[in-house]
């Protein structure tokens, strides 16, 4: 237990930079700020140093118990109030510190809710979510039994990836046992799953004393599988809240995160609105603001930065206060692509409703908020349009993350 006459003390994981708002936030708060990050991203990235107390760098060969250990070093002289991890990649690690140090928060067994598919897919079925149909790759028997029921195509998914890493599509049995065969010892960290087609949504959730207390819909355009691996633009934009698919997408959110058992911090999870029967299919969840900018376009929409909202329910903690924001209705769409140029003009893009322009080498990227979502959705498509013309290029997503 924290002793209440002195700050806070956060200690977060960042596997990649990330999370410097919240950080700041902390700091805004009162809180002492530890980092422990890899030690590639020493002198690569911007770290938010005026805020943070201590940064501790470890490699990532590093071993569980190294890391214990090393943790356990740490809080000789810091006493750790908090645990957060910034990104996926830091989920079970940092449940693994809180569960060794006895601190507060979210333990190994949830983690596993939160990073593993498989997993994930398990707990949504058994609280009566509909997914779509899946086997573990364990048994040849059973995959045998799936592909003879559900019929191609089909996903290979890894069990604990982020995005849309590593995933592989397969069209036939020839196809599926040839990606299977090729995972060799590997094949038990992945799963496989039905193709669904249709309309894919996020929602992005602030989560306190176990009750979604704020939530944001959002639609993609194209997958975000189909942008990865075979190529094309990156939009996402604001479903209105009286639309029906928020009101249902609010339900089955919450329904979600109840049953995963997110006691408090942020969530990204992602349905699927089926093309065939119409019916809602539970995807995937993370405990983490949404990536590729999502974070962004749900403040152009709602003035809400999750980033931050994430670091007061943190700091308010098991039994504290937190009051959730009151946006207002605005809708919000992003526009994103890979750039043949390093640094894309923008300049011709001039409507006013663009309220931001991202600035990443070899990326193309505008937020465009307004009252009126048919506007956004306009100014999504042409632009989408543009880009490709203007900026467009392409590269196959990497099997896995690279720092």
């Amino acid at each position: 237990m924290s002793d209440p006459g002195r700050p806070l003390t956060v200690l977060c994981l960042a596997t990649f930079e990330k999370g410097a708002p919240f950080m700041r936030e902390c700091h805004a708060l009162g809180c002492r700020v530890l980092l422990v990050t890899m030690d590639t991203l020493a002198d690569a990235a911007s770290w938010p140093r005026e805020v943070l107390t201590d940064t501790f760098y470890v490699t990532a060969d590093l071993s569980h118990e190294s890391l214990l250990k090393g943790v356990s070093h740490i809080a000789r002289t810091h006493a750790i109030d908090r645990v957060v991890a910034l990104d996926d990649f830091d989920v079970e690690t940092a449940a693994l510190i809180r569960e060794h140090l006895r601190i507060p928060g979210m333990g190994e067994t949830t983690a596993r809710y939160f990073r593993d598919k498989l997993a994930m897919r398990f707990r949504a079925a058994d609280a009566g979510i509909d997914v779509p149909a899946f086997v573990s790759l364990f048994n040849d028997t059973a995959v045998e039994s799936f592909i003879a029921r559900v019929p191609p195509p089909w996903f290979v998914k890894p069990r604990s990836q982020a995005a849309s890493l590593g995933i592989r599509k397969a069209t036939s049995r020839d196809d599926l046992w040839a990606i299977v065969e090729a995972l060799g010892d590997e094949r038990s960290f992945f799963l496989l799953e039905q193709f669904v087609a249709g309309d894919i949504y996020h929602v992005d959730s602030i989560v306190f004393d176990r009750a979604v207390v704020f939530h944001a819909v959002h639609r993609y355009g194209s997958p975000p599988w189909t942008v990865a691996h075979e190529g094309g633009v990156f939009t996402t934009a604001t479903v209105p809240p009286d639309e029906p698919a928020a009101r249902a997408l609010g339900a089955l959110n919450a329904r979600v995160l109840e049953a995963f058992g997110l006691a408090r911090g942020v969530a990204h999870t992602e349905f699927i609105h089926s093309a065939s029967d119409g019916r809602w299919h539970f995807l995937e969840t993370s405990a983490r603001v949404g990536g590729a900018f999502i974070v962004d376009v749900v403040e152009a929409a709602s003035g809400v930065n999750l980033w931050h909202e994430w670091a007061r329910v943190e700091v308010a903690g098991e039994g504290g206060a937190y009051t959730p924001p009151e946006p207002p209705a605005r809708n919000a769409g992003l526009v994103l692509s890979l750039a043949r140029q390093e640094h894309p003009d923008l300049s011709a893009y001039d409507a006013p409703e663009i309220v931001r322009r991202l600035d990443k080498p070899h990326h193309a990227g505008l937020i465009v908020a307004s009252s009126s979502a048919d506007r956004v959705q306009a100014l999504i498509e042409e632009y989408a349009a543009r880009f490709r013309h203007d900026f467009y290029a392409f590269a196959p997503a990497p099997a896995s993350p690279s720092h």
